[in-house]
């Protein structure tokens, strides 16, 4: 009964991403573009998310600065989430949904990207995020799931909205996982040129 149920896993997972791979290939190649003009230009990326989808965001922080599967120069991506005082800062008051938000407008400024990963597209610190992200005039990336929520609602023309069509949130992470495989590789790809099995 287990092994079965461990097994359905797999199986579900494989058939979202399959079905997901058309619907999501042309937002992804859309947020390889956003991204890669804005490094390139001498701008950075500004990664957030809550719970797991603060560590995707990290991940895909460590992936730009660290190297992906090859090696390259450092690109400038900064996971807001990695600073615990600062998100704690505020906590208890009024102005806690301003974590990120906060942190946008220290940072941010025109020609960044602000890469912001939602399972639900609702979370109030993000909103704040992107808010803040459009008075600098930077790009806004979003990795949702579902409906893409209230994040996909103020997204502007030049943004890009990434959204996993299914409701459950494992579901939506693991393919959330492979978007950022696939933004850190088209990236590489778009830098260093194609190469066919990457070391």
């Amino acid at each position: 009964m287990l092994e079965q149920r461990i097994q359905q896993h797999f199986i579900d997972s494989a058939d979202l991403k399959y079905q997901a791979a058309q619907a999501l290939s042309h937002p992804i190649v859309a947020a390889v573009q956003a991204v890669l003009a804005c490094v390139t230009s001498g701008g950075k990326v500004l990664a957030c998310g809550n719970g797991p989808s603060a560590a995707e965001a990290q991940q895909f922080a460590a992936f730009c600065v660290a190297g992906f599967e090859r090696d390259r120069p450092e690109l400038a991506v900064l996971a807001l989430t990695s600073d615990s005082t600062l998100l704690t800062a505020a906590a208890g008051t009024h102005d806690a949904a301003q974590q990120f938000a906060r942190q946008v407008r220290a940072l941010g400024q025109a020609g960044d990207v602000l890469l912001a990963l939602s399972v639900t597209g609702s979370d109030a610190n993000l909103l704040a995020a992107a808010e803040a992200a459009h008075e600098r005039d930077m790009t806004v990336v979003v990795l949702t799931g579902r409906n893409g929520g209230k994040l996909a609602a103020m997204l502007r023309e030049t943004d890009v909205l990434i959204s996993v069509p299914h409701d459950r949130a494992a579901r939506v992470r693991e393919v959330h996982a492979l978007v950022l495989h696939c933004l850190s590789d088209g990236v590489d790809a778009q830098l260093l040129g194609e190469q066919e099995n990457p070391l």
